[in-house]
C-alpha cells in the first residue's frame, strides 16, 4: 500500500471451548484495584462477549504492575471506501481502551482482503482486485481517525507479514489447524449441508486473519459478533506458536435507521461519517426512541452513569426528543465540530418549521420559447422526482412546496423567476427560471 504511513516496528515471527490456552503469567491478587476495575468497566460496556474474562483481568493487572500498555487490535477489510457509523461500534471501544492508555493496532487488511471474507455469506464473496483495496484503503484511516486519537495509533497493514510467508509459510500455517474444527463454523456448516460451493481459498481466511495477532502478538481482539470464529482462531494459533492466547472482545452489530437490520449501506439504513452535518443530525433524529437508547450505549461517550440519569429524566417526564437531540448533536460534533452541530440543529428547526436551509443547491433552467414550467415537469427536470408523475404524487400527498407553501394544484405553472422547491422535509433546491 505504502500510501499510508504507519508507525512501528517491524513484527517478529480469535476462546471458547475449542482450546484450552494457558492462562497468562502473574494471576492477580485481590482485590483488585480501582483502576483495574475501570478498567474492566469500560471494557464490558456494552460488549457482546468477553473471552475469556478472568484471562483479561490477569493481562490488566500485570500492565498496572510492569507499566506495559496491552496490544490492542482491530482489523478492517477495505471492501468499500467509506465507513459508516456502525463500524464506530467498535472504534469507539478501541478508543475508550486507548484513552486508558493501551496502545491500539488499527490493522488494515490489505492481504485478507484479496482473500475475501467468508463470514456470515452463503456463497463465495468475490474478491477485490489490488487496484480496488488501494483505493478504498485511502480512506479508512482518515475516517478513523476521526475516532482514534492518531497520535496514539499503531497504523499496520496486514501484507507486511502475510506477503512474505510464501507457500512454504502458508503450508506450515495450515497445518496448525484442522478441516474437521474450521467445519464447525456455521456459515461453512450451512453450505456444505445445504450443497453450496466452498472454495479452499476461504479457509485460509480466518488463518491469516488468526495469523495477524500472531505477528502483531495482540493481548485483545476486537470484532463485531459474525467475526467470533476468526478471533477465537487467533487465539488458537497464537497458543500454537507460544505465545500467550489474546482475550477477544465481541461488540453487537447496531442497527440501522429503521431499528431492523444491522446498519448498512445496501439496505439504505446508515449514516456514513463522512456525510454532511446536517444529514447526519436529521438522521440521528429520525430513530426510534427505543433504539436511541442502544445507540446511546454503543455511540455515545458519555459515561454509563450520565446515560442513566437521562434516561431516568425521560422516564419522569422529560421530551424523549432533548435526548435524541443531545445524541445527534454529539455524533455529529465528532465527524464535523460541535459549531457544525449547532448549525444543523437550527437547519433541522427552521425545516420542520417550514423553513428555508441557509445552503441549498442551486439550478438554473431555460424558458422553452417564454413556455411556463408545469410544476411536475419541474420536478422531474430538477431530479426532485424521478418522473412527472411521481411529482404529482407527491404533490397529491401534499409533500410539495415553492417558496415555503404547499402546492394543491397540480396544473401550476411557474415563469420567470427564481423560486425555492421543496419535497419532504430534506429535499431543497433554489431554481432560477430565465
Amino acid at each position: 500500500m505504502g500510501r499510508i504511513v504507519y508507525r512501528a516496528a517491524r513484527p517478529t515471527p480469535k476462546n471458547c471451548c475449542m482450546t484450552q490456552a494457558p492462562p497468562p503469567a502473574n494471576p492477580p491478587s485481590s482485590p483488585l484495584s480501582d483502576h483495574v476495575r475501570e478498567a474492566l468497566a469500560v471494557t464490558l460496556r456494552g460488549c457482546e462477549e468477553l473471552i475469556p474474562q478472568e484471562d483479561w483481568v490477569k493481562k490488566l493487572v500485570r500492565s498496572e504492575a510492569t507499566g506495559t500498555p496491552l496490544r490492542i487490535k482491530l482489523g478492517l477489510d477495505p471492501t468499500a471506501p467509506d465507513i459508516h457509523v456502525g463500524h464506530t461500534v467498535v472504534l469507539n471501544k478501541m478508543r475508550q481502551l486507548q484513552d486508558l492508555g493501551h496502545q491500539v493496532i488499527f490493522l488494515i487488511g490489505d492481504f485478507t482482503t484479496m482473500i475475501g471474507d467468508p463470514s456470515g455469506r452463503n456463497s463465495t464473496r468475490p474478491p477485490l482486485t489490488r487496484e480496488q483495496i488501494e483505493a478504498n484503503a485511502q480512506t479508512y484511516y482518515k475516517q478513523a481517525s476521526l475516532v482514534l486519537d492518531p497520535a496514539k495509533t499503531e497504523i499496520r497493514y496486514n501484507s507486511e507479514w502475510s506477503d512474505p510467508l510464501g507457500a512454504r509459510g502458508m503450508i506450515q500455517l495450515a497445518s496448525r489447524y484442522t478441516v474437521a474444527r474450521m467445519m464447525e463454523r456455521n456459515d461453512f456448516h450451512d453450505r456444505f449441508k445445504g450443497g453450496q460451493s466452498i472454495s479452499v481459498h476461504e479457509f485460509l481466511y480466518p488463518l491469516m486473519q488468526g495469523y495477524d495477532s500472531v505477528a502483531l502478538k495482540s493481548d485483545l481482539e476486537l470484532g463485531g459478533t459474525d467475526q467470533k470464529f476468526n478471533l477465537l482462531v487467533g487465539r488458537h494459533l497464537q497458543a500454537e506458536y507460544g505465545q500467550e492466547p489474546q482475550c477477544i472482545l465481541t461488540m453487537p452489530l447496531l442497527e440501522g435507521l429503521d431499528g431492523v437490520d444491522k446498519m448498512s449501506k445496501s439496505k439504505n439504513n446508515y449514516i456514513g461519517i463522512s456525510e454532511d452535518a446536517n444529514t447526519m443530525f436529521a438522521k440521528v433524529l429520525s430513530i426510534s426512541d427505543v433504539l436511541m437508547w442502544r445507540w446511546y450505549t454503543l455511540l455515545s461517550f458519555q459515561s454509563e452513569a450520565q446515560i442513566a440519569a437521562l434516561k431516568a429524566e425521560v422516564d419522569a417526564g422529560r421530551n424523549p426528543k432533548d435526548a435524541k437531540v443531545a445524541l445527534a448533536k454529539e455524533i455529529t460534533a465528532r465527524f464535523h465540530s460541535a459549531a457544525a452541530a449547532d448549525a444543523a440543529e437550527q437547519d433541522f428547526i427552521n425545516r420542520s418549521q417550514g423553513g428555508i436551509p441557509d445552503q441549498i443547491e442551486e439550478r438554473q433552467l431555460a424558458l422553452v420559447d417564454g413556455a411556463a414550467w408545469g410544476i411536475a415537469a419541474l420536478l422531474k427536470a430538477t431530479g426532485l422526482a424521478a418522473s412527472s408523475g411521481e411529482g404529482n404524487r407527491l404533490i397529491d400527498g401534499g409533500g410539495v412546496r415553492v417558496d415555503s407553501n404547499v402546492v394543491s394544484d397540480k396544473g401550476l405553472k411557474l415563469g420567470a423567476g427564481s423560486y425555492v422547491l421543496q419535497v419532504g422535509k430534506r429535499k431543497f433546491m433554489r431554481v432560477t427560471l430565465a
